[in-house]
C-alpha cells in the first residue's frame, strides 16, 4: 500500500479514517510491533496509532526524511554572566528515534542549544563539554566522580556557575554526590533534567535548562540544587538543594520535591529570582575543594512485614563495608516476631560485629528518625545501628559511601554519618517542609 503511494517512513502524509482527518509523519513502528497498525507523529509531537482496517484513505503531503537537530554554537554577548555546561544524557538530551517510536540520549550539546535560543540573551556559556552520554539508570559512582572532577575544574576557572543536563531518574543521587563531593563550594551547580522529551508538545526540558542557567549565573548562593518545572504549568521552577531533592513521580513535570526542607528558590524564566529557604551558604570567593572518593561496597535495602534478614547474611558474607536500610514508620524492622528467623536483630548484630556499618532512614521519606520512642527501636539502636535523622535514604546511601571511603572507623563513621555537610541533617522538623 505505501510502495504504491510511493510513501515511506519520514514522510508527511494524510489519512482519512471514518470520516475523520489525520495528519502527520509517518513512523515505522507498523514495521515493529502490530502490522496492521500505522503510527503518525501528529504536529503537536504526540503519536497516534491507527488500525489499517475498514474503509480508509491515505496520501502523500510531502516527502521527508527523518529529522536531524540542526547545531548552534552561542555567541557571546558583552555584560552577561557565564556558565559552563555540562552534558551527561537523559531525556533532556534526547531525541525521537524514528527506528522504535522511542526516545534515546545521543543529542550533542550543541543541538540541544538550537532549540533553546533563549539562552543567547540570558548567560554567555564558556564551555559545552560531555563526559558520556547515558540514561541515568546506567549510572555508576564511578560517573558521578568523573562529574565532580570535571564540576570542579569548571567552578575553578572563573564561570560563575554550572549547568549539568542529567536522567531525571537518579538525578537526586548525582546531586547528593555533587554536594558531599564538592568541598567548599563558593558558586552554585544547577543539575537539571525533563520529563519529556523535545519532540513532544509538552516538553519541560526547554524551560527548565532555562531556570536552570539563571541559578547557576544569577543566584546568591553556593549550593548544589535540581532545578525543574515547580507545577504542571509552565510557569516557574523550583532550585532545590541537592541533598534533599526527590523524585517523587514518574511522568509528572513537577516530579522533583524538597524532603524535609524548603526549595532554594523560585526561579521564573524571565530572570526574577525569589529566595524561598532562607538557610542557604551564600556565594564567596575562593576555588571549590575535590573529595570525590566513594566506597562501591555499599548497600540500600528495605524492610517490609515478612522480609528475610538473610539479605543481611548476603552483604555480609560479600564484603559489604556499610548498609542502609529503609525501615517503617520511625525506622522499625522486625524484631520481636513469633517466628525468631524473621528477627532482623541478629543478623545486625552480626553485620555490627564483622564491622560493616548499619544505618537506619524511613521508608516514609517525609519526616526522622528516632531509635528512642517504642521499645523495638531501642533495641536496634543498642546494637550500634546509625539512624540518620531526616536524611532520605538515597541520600543517606551516597553520603555513607562518601564516609566510608575516608574512614572505616566505627567512631568516625557515626560522627561522620550525624555531622551535616551539605544541608542533609535539618535541626528541626517544621510543619511547613510537607508535600510542598
Amino acid at each position: 500500500m505505501f510502495q504504491e503511494h510511493n510513501i515511506e517512513v519520514g514522510d508527511l502524509i494524510e489519512v482519512v479514517k471514518n470520516g475523520r482527518k489525520y495528519t502527520g509523519i509517518l513512523m515505522p513502528r507498523y514495521g515493529l510491533g502490530d502490522p496492521n497498525t500505522l503510527v503518525l507523529k501528529l504536529k503537536n509531537g504526540y503519536n497516534i496509532g491507527l488500525k489499517l482496517e475498514g474503509g480508509f484513505k491515505i496520501r502523500l503531503i510531502k516527502k521527508g526524511r527523518r529529522p536531524v537537530f540542526p547545531e548552534k554554537k552561542i555567541t557571546r554577548k558583552e555584560g552577561l554572566p557565564s556558565i559552563s555546561l555540562i552534558a551527561t544524557g537523559g531525556t533532556i538530551g534526547s531525541r525521537v528515534d524514528y527506528l522504535t517510536g522511542g526516545v534515546y540520549m545521543c543529542v550533542k550539546p550543541e543541538e540541544l542549544l538550537y532549540i533553546i535560543p533563549e539562552l543567547e540573551d540570558l548567560v554567555n556559556i564558556e564551555r559545552i563539554s560531555s563526559p558520556f552520554l547515558l540514561a541515568s539508570e546506567d549510572l555508576t559512582y564511578k560517573e558521578w566522580i568523573k562529574i565532580a572532577e570535571l564540576t570542579a575544574k569548571e567552578l575553578n576557572s572563573g564561570v560563575d556557575g554550572v549547568v549539568i543536563t542529567h536522567g531525571t531518574d537518579t538525578l537526586h543521587y548525582t546531586s547528593a554526590a555533587l554536594s558531599f563531593m564538592l568541598r567548599n563550594l563558593c558558586k552554585p551547580v544547577a543539575i537539571v533534567g525533563a520529563q519529556r522529551s523535545p519532540d513532544r508538545g509538552s516538553s519541560d526540558g526547554a524551560m527548565n535548562l532555562i531556570c536552570a542557567s539563571i541559578f547557576a549565573s544569577r543566584a546568591g548562593m553556593a549550593e548544589v540544587a535540581a532545578v525543574s518545572h515547580a507545577s504542571l504549568n509552565d510557569d516557574y521552577c523550583y532550585a532545590i538543594r541537592g541533598t534533599k531533592v526527590r523524585k517523587m513521580h514518574t511522568s509528572r513535570r513537577d516530579t522533583f520535591r524538597p524532603i524535609n526542607d524548603l526549595p532554594l528558590a523560585k526561579i521564573w524564566p524571565n530572570g526574577k529570582i525569589e529566595i524561598v529557604n532562607q538557610r542557604f551558604k551564600p556565594r564567596c570567593k575562593g576555588e571549590v575543594e575535590l573529595d570525590a572518593v566513594f566506597e562501591p561496597k555499599v548497600a540500600l535495602i528495605k524492610a517490609y512485614p515478612g522480609s528475610d534478614p538473610e539479605v543481611i547474611d548476603f552483604f555480609v558474607d560479600k564484603e559489604y563495608k556499610g548498609i542502609v536500610i529503609e525501615g517503617t514508620g520511625f525506622g522499625h524492622v522486625p524484631t520481636q516476631t513469633l517466628d525468631p528467623q524473621k528477627s532482623w536483630l541478629p543478623k545486625i548484630k552480626r553485620a555490627i560485629e564483622e564491622g560493616v556499618t548499619i544505618v537506619m532512614t524511613s521508608q516514609t521519606i517525609y519526616g526522622r528518625v528516632n531509635p528512642y520512642v517504642y521499645r523495638n527501636l531501642r533495641l536496634v539502636s543498642s546494637l550500634g545501628v546509625i539512624y540518620a535523622e531526616d536524611m532520605h535514604p538515597e541520600t543517606a546511601y551516597v553520603k555513607l559511601g562518601w564516609v566510608l571511603a575516608h574512614t572505616k572507623d566505627p567512631k568516625q563513621v557515626k560522627a561522620m554519618m550525624l555531622t551535616n555537610y551539605a544541608g542533609e541533617i535539618t535541626p528541626r522538623s517544621l510543619f511547613n517542609e510537607f508535600l510542598i
